[in-house]
């Protein structure tokens, strides 16, 4: 297949064609299908990324991988298809890589929201936070501002209208730019009022409110763990999992025990965001919070992103929380989530990136100028667009031009993409190799008497986690252990043990003092396991036996008695 072009963002038909060639060039790594179809009926797809021959993905620990599921935030799409991409190129020089693929399984979905993504990525663009539904109404809104191109030149801006009584007046450097007047500031000056482009619906000359869109529903809302109704958390849907996309998406995790973690990749803020979003660090099983910080320090070495908890320094608002997102699979089902806020515009205008969120409520004029000469540097006239004059259908004589939100916020200008989205492979990939892993350590078959034989079957995790992988998992009882089977041919019988034995799980050695600890590590051999079966059967009769995790992996081998 063609090289692919990160500097672009590829509407669904494109995408479809760019993950079969995928499949087309590695049949022997990828398999292309689908979780599920969105609100319009597309498709939601899926790539599975293994080396097959090693075994199928559904017998290998996994990893999953989700972008685009808010409908800007392009780039998370992007940088799915550069790890694709990557793993693919890398495989025959990086061991880990090759190690991955053999051992491991990916399941990607670069886009869980097609549907969203199409309308941000038309000609005449529409921008909504998630699902093209109509939410909470099926009306279209019959008054106020509704976000639109409304001239036709493929971009949703801001329209500014001359008022004494306006909030916003030019910065004093440059007259492009609009600032916050100061609460000192005497009327009647040279000040503007500020709106999103769009239509006024049934304008009645004085009042204007921002409806935005019909389309209210925030899908990273709608997962079910502490789902919350729409007076406490705007955008959450009628009950969890309402929307097909969400609830495709679980339904894939229900039906696939053997992942082991997920990131969701979304725009922006230039962070690794770490469970909990409702409750703060010491709520969390105290192993678990260990490894979300090591996990965290290796990312930020790799990425160059600060690894934050959600709880302590990404609230949008004091005291209020984000609940019913990804974070679920932690929360409900033990397995450690990340979720990665692509890009940083701040940042790369040289301001300090102490604060995330609330630097966009306040912050000095003087950001605001170097943002704007930043933005003329690496994106000119795209960043922030010059005003220009506009006969509005409702409002008279206007200007649309200001900051390109969609260009330069939500997400990174095509010249810095694939160097942004470069980031984060080695980082996921290090996520997917520390995961659990079956494996066999020995098997064999000694006479313990005329035709009886002792059948033994060891078997070992070799990751770094505990094949329960977190410590939330076992308090939610969500797995069963190790499982182990004999299987005997005709004329072969079992004489002591069961055919389907339950060995518990397995430790890694995540958990693990340090050397000089005095407190000592109670199960030195806590990362292997054994059963024993007695089988009467005649020498040279083969025994198959096989071992598996839902979460770690399976193993299968014979035996031949003799």
């Amino acid at each position: 297949m063609p090289a692919i072009d990160f500097s672009r963002f590829h509407r669904y038909d494109e995408l479809m064609a760019l993950l079969r060639g995928f499949a087309e060039e590695h049949p022997g790594h990828v398999e292309i299908g689908s979780i599920g179809r969105s609100h319009e009926g597309r498709e939601i797809p899926l790539l599975t990324l293994t080396n097959r021959a090693t075994g199928a993905a559904r017998d290998k620990p996994a990893y999953w991988l989700d972008g685009n599921i808010h409908s800007v935030e392009l780039t998370a799409t992007t940088a799915c298809l550069y790890f694709i991409d990557w793993m693919l190129k890398g495989r025959d020089g990086d061991a880990d890589i090759r190690r991955a693929l053999d051992t491991r399984a990916f399941y990607i979905c670069p886009r869980i929201n097609p549907d969203g993504a199409e309308w941000a990525l038309a000609d005449r663009p529409k921008y909504v936070r998630s699902s093209t539904r109509r939410y909470p109404f099926d009306e279209e809104p019959l008054e106020g501002l509704v976000s639109e191109d409304i001239d036709d030149d493929g971009r949703i801006l801001q329209m500014r209208i001359a008022d004494p009584n306006g909030a916003w007046k030019k910065h004093p450097l440059q007259p492009q730019l609009l600032v916050r007047r100061d609460p000192l500031d005497a009327p009647g000056g040279d000040y503007y009022r500020v709106l999103p482009e769009g239509r006024v619906e049934n304008y009645d000359g004085v009042s204007i409110a921002v409806v935005g869109s019909a389309q209210g529903l925030d899908l990273n809302r709608n997962f079910p763990s502490n789902w919350r109704q729409e007076h406490e958390q705007f955008g959450a849907g009628p009950y969890p999992t309402s929307e097909p996309e969400v609830r495709a998406v679980v339904d894939f995790f229900a039906t696939h025990p053997n992942i082991c973690g997920g990131t969701s990749l979304h725009t922006f803020s230039g962070v690794l965001l770490r469970p909990f979003g409702h409750l703060p660090d010491d709520k969390m099983p105290a192993e678990d919070l260990w490894t979300y910080q090591k996990m965290g320090s290796t990312g930020e070495a790799l990425t160059g992103y600060p690894a934050i908890s959600i709880w302590h320094e990404f609230q949008y608002y004091p005291n209020q929380f984000i609940s019913g997102a990804f974070d679920w699979i932690y929360e409900h089902l033990g397995m450690f989530m990340w979720t990665i806020e692509i890009w940083n515009p701040k940042k790369e205008a040289g301001i300090d990136n102490k604060e995330w969120i609330h630097w966009f409520r306040d912050h000095p004029i003087e950001d605001d100028l170097k943002v704007y000469d930043w933005a003329q540097r690496i994106a000119p006239g795209q960043g922030h667009v010059d005003w220009k004059p506009f006969d509005h259908p409702q409002l008279g004589r206007v200007e649309i031009g200001g900051w390109n939100r969609m260009a330069l916020f939500s997400n990174p200008p095509p010249a810095l993409r694939e160097k942004e989205v470069a980031r984060f492979p080695r980082w996921l990939l290090s996520l997917a190799l520390v995961s659990p892993r079956l494996e066999l350590r020995a098997v064999e078959a000694t006479r313990a008497g005329a035709d009886t034989w002792r059948v033994r079957l060891v078997v070992q995790n070799t990751g770094w986690l505990p094949s329960y992988v977190s410590k939330m998992a076992v308090q939610h009882k969500v797995l069963r252990g190790v499982l182990a089977e004999i299987s005997l041919p005709a004329g072969a019988e079992l004489v002591n043990g069961k055919p389907r034995e339950e060995l518990g799980e397995l430790e890694g050695w995540a958990y693990m003092h340090t050397g000089v600890s005095f407190w000592p590590h109670r199960a030195p051999t806590g990362d292997r396991t054994h059963v024993d079966w007695i089988v009467r059967a005649p020498a040279g009769t083969e025994i198959g036996l096989v071992a598996w995790h839902d979460r770690a992996g399976r193993v299968e081998t014979q035996v031949v008695l003799r």
